[in-house]
């Protein structure tokens, strides 16, 4: 059951946004849930759980080891009539875990929402072993026999994009038993280890000047413009990680040992193989995106830091200076209502329909803004089902970077509302292809108010923090691939110990932020905070795959007179349906070829360029 996956933002960089109800920003909106359901308790709810758990029940009577003779029928007792009623099935389960994961991500600290998020899951997990067959069942199927199923029954064509694609899963099936036993033990492992470390993080304390806060604020500082400042918040982010060191390196070995199992028992060659298969792209796409990155090093984080240094007045940066403001920083907050209109206008100059969708995310109450305490760090934006609508979380602040992310997950959330039209099993896109409205949106507001920007010292301010931004999404995000790369290798030899995990985080820092960066003592512990290594394994690259293919697709927007608009739409509405190959070809972008990926490096360095032409001016 796959579309009830979140699109997150949490910690590009290391000073991921937080929200304080500060009275300069307004009135910060918090989503309205109850359009999930009313309450836990309420009747619908109630209703709903106990109903997925008869139909799942009954589905599995219904169709476990009949699926080889409705592949020779059609209609009712047709596989057609089988994947439409396991889409609904999908769905209804995908809307009850959506407002229990919502719910629990609004506070993680209540223990009411933690137990509604555990007992949610169990039961989620006790249908989905009803229904695992299913897939399982389909991919035993000769391949001729599907397609011949799909050439005579209208129904079952219209799913082919899900069952052309629920091939590729074949080579890595394992038989019925073993795959209800890795679903039914995730709940003891895998799973049991995530909440572990989201409630770990939720509970942890900063003391700053005899002052305790939350991990949000206290990232947050790294903003900040006193040097003084900013060290504080790093020495109390380094004393409290290592004072709670030896939970998150049981965390990351379990889990890292817990995939290692899973992928030696399904057959997965490479570490990221798995990562890639869910995001339906090559390995040898990603190495050359991955090689691109790394070769650029020097042209980009290296040279950058080194120009941020001597606008400092530094001959080196410490690690927590890496994302402090210029002096030509703008230091007002943005009220919410300012960040609302900026982005919504900046989408509306694209596209009217656009800014539209984006527009009820506000009217409707679809997001979720101030920080407060046990709220999830960071920035996502979660689709839930398409019978429903997405939600967007945010903790906003009231700085440029906060605008930014709004952008971001807002155009997650347009791609969202656009590609719900494919239904449950069919909406969800790859990771890879998944980040490519949102960077596509922020660009867009970017662009924006860098038109607007007559000033010369406030557009070199707003250049450098487009760059940074860029940075944190390309090189530190494969900066991050390549540590999970090291360590889930190292741990294929025996368990890590917290320096060993350390080393291998400061070799990759060291070598994408250059000789400008100092990094001291703490920064070692740095890895602990980082969701994705715990939530979803080599995600981090979808990032950069994102970020340099918007780079390259933007490009042919400024060069396009017409029709521009209308094949992004077109490549939004797909959802999961199309390969990336296929959704790139209108617009004459090959992420295969060797030469894709420098393209879109070379936006970066284009900037850097105008950064530098300022500066000598």
């Amino acid at each position: 059951m796959s579309p009830h996956s979140f699109h997150a933002r949490l910690n590009l960089s290391a000073e991921a946004s937080a929200a304080n109800n500060d009275a300069a920003l307004g009135d910060l909106p918090t989503w309205k849930l109850q359009d999930l359901y009313p309450s836990a308790t309420s009747t619908a709810f109630v209703a709903d759980m106990e109903k997925a758990g008869k139909a799942s029940i009954a589905f599995e009577e219904k169709w476990k080891g009949r699926l080889a003779g409705a592949a020779t029928r059609i209609g009712e007792e047709g596989i057609g009539a089988a994947l439409k009623e396991y889409e609904a099935l999908d769905d209804m389960m995908g809307r009850i875990a959506s407002f229990a994961g919502l719910t629990y991500f609004s506070d993680t600290s209540n223990p009411a929402n933690g137990k509604l998020y555990g007992d949610v899951q169990a039961r989620l997990t006790e249908y989905a072993a009803h229904l695992l067959f299913f897939a399982l069942e389909l991919n035993r199927i000769d391949d001729a026999v599907i397609d011949a199923c799909m050439a005579r029954d209208p129904l079952a064509a219209h799913y082919r994009p899900w069952l052309v694609d629920l091939r590729q899963d074949k080579p890595y099936q394992l038989d019925d038993k073993l795959e209800q036993l890795f679903l039914e033990k995730s709940m003891t492992s895998s799973a049991a280890f995530n909440r572990l470390f989201d409630e770990t993080i939720a509970e942890l304390r900063f003391e700053i000047d005899g002052k305790k806060q939350p991990l949000e604020v206290t990232l947050n500082l790294f903003q900040d413009a006193d040097p003084e400042t900013r060290k504080k918040a790093a020495m109390a982010l380094a004393e409290t990680f290592k004072a709670n060191i030896r939970t998150f390196t049981l965390i990351t070995n379990t889990l890292a040992k817990d995939k290692d199992i899973s992928d030696r028992w399904r057959g997965f060659e490479d570490i990221a193989d798995s990562r890639h298969l869910a995001n339906r792209v090559e390995r040898d796409v990603v190495d050359a995106l991955a090689a691109a990155v790394r070769d650029a090093y020097p042209r980009l984080s290296h040279r950058y830091y080194r120009m941020k240094a001597k606008w400092l007045g530094m001959d080196q940066m410490n690690f927590w200076d890496r994302n402090a403001p210029l002096p030509e920083t703008p230091t007002a907050l943005i009220p919410w209502n300012e960040a609302r209109d900026t982005v919504l206008s900046a989408y509306d100059r694209f596209a009217p329909e656009m800014a539209a969708i984006a527009k009820r995310f506000f009217d409707e109450r679809w997001i979720d803004a101030p920080a407060r305490p046990g709220k999830a760090p960071g920035a996502f934006a979660h689709p839930t089902v398409p019978s429903a609508h997405p939600y967007v979380l945010v903790n906003y602040m009231g700085k440029p970077r906060d605008v930014m992310t709004l952008a971001h997950e807002l155009g997650h959330g347009v791609h969202q509302v656009l590609a719900g039209a494919q239904g449950a099993l069919m909406c969800q896109t790859p990771l890879t292809l998944a980040e490519t409205a949102s960077v596509f949106g922020e660009m867009l507001t970017f662009r924006a108010l860098l038109e607007r920007t007559t000033d010369k010292r406030e557009r070199k301010a707003m250049l450098a923090q487009k760059v940074e931004d860029m940075i944190n999404t390309v090189v530190r995000q494969i900066a991050f691939y390549e540590f999970e790369r090291k360590l889930h290798t190292a741990r294929k030899t025996g368990e890590l110990t917290s320096e060993d995990i350390g080393d291998l985080w400061l070799s990759v820092q060291s070598e994408s932020l250059g000789p400008a960066i100092k990094i001291s003592e703490g920064y070692e512990t740095y890895w602990a905070y980082i969701p994705h290594f715990i939530h979803s394994p080599f995600y981090v690259y979808a990032y950069a795959f994102g970020d340099c293919l918007v780079n390259s697709l933007y490009a042919v927007y400024m060069k396009a007179e017409k029709g521009f608009q209308e094949k992004y739409f077109e490549l939004l509405k797909a959802g999961g349906t199309k390969h990336h190959a296929e959704l790139l070809k209108p617009f004459g972008l090959d992420a295969t070829d060797p030469s894709f990926w420098s393209k879109g490096l070379s936006m970066i360095e284009g900037l850097i360029d105008e950064l530098e032409a300022l500066d000598n001016s």
